[in-house]
């Protein structure tokens, strides 16, 4: 074994550093989950407090990647990849706080059970994306990472059908023009949090063929 091998076999930090983001960013959907039945009626102003500081915990995860890879000459994983994981990783956090800062101002009388299909696709879609970067690490990853991300674009097509059919309904509909571009903003926002999570899988699954 070459010292370089024996490195990269004893420094897990990256990879520890790659998880925790990928964990960070599936709490932040299940927060989503569970505070969705509060952002009816009249939530409490700090409902989303527990959404925030899950996305600035994200936050300090990413920028530390990025100082490990400013202060380490040798890495694990190539750093483009590395820093491409932790900001697609990131992004998903990020959107899923700005989904419930929408849900939150929504018009009086909406009802947000209209989006529940989709937040829990984005939910799968966020447990596809850690199972993803837990394989990272393993040394025979390839076939588990394709068959995840086969998954992962599943359910991306499922959210797009689901997309489809929620605008036709929209369009047909009989609300006003203020109730339509609400929920034409919310489905988009969702749709966005799901392809941020496609996003997160393509880098992993993309880093998997190069070390296949």
């Amino acid at each position: 074994m070459s010292a370089l091998q024996r490195i990269f076999g004893r420094d897990t930090r990256f990879y520890d550093l790659l998880e925790s983001g990928g964990t960070a960013a599936k709490q932040s959907t299940s927060i989503l989950v569970a505070l969705f039945p509060q952002l009816t009626g009249n939530p409490p102003s700090d409902v989303l407090t527990d959404l925030s500081q899950a996305r600035r915990k994200h936050k300090r995860i990413s920028q530390q990647i990025t100082e490990e890879v400013c202060k380490n000459f040798v890495t694990p994983l190539e750093r483009e990849d590395i820093e491409a994981l932790s900001t697609a990783l990131y992004k998903i956090s990020k959107n899923v706080e700005k989904i419930g800062e929408r849900l939150l101002i929504g018009p009086s009388g909406a009802d947000l059970k209209l989006v529940s299909r989709q937040i829990t696709l984005l939910e799968k879609a966020a447990d596809v994306v850690v199972t993803m970067v837990n394989q990272l690490r393993t040394k025979s990853h390839g076939e588990e990472i394709r068959d995840a991300y086969e998954l992962l674009q599943t359910i991306e097509g499922d959210a797009d059908k689901l997309m489809n059919e929620l605008l036709r309904d929209l369009y047909h509909g009989s609300g006003n023009a203020r109730t339509v571009v609400f929920w034409k903003d919310l489905f988009e926002l969702l749709e966005k949090g799901i392809d941020r999570c496609r996003d997160a899988g393509f880098v992993v699954f993309h880093v998997a063929l190069k070390y296949s």
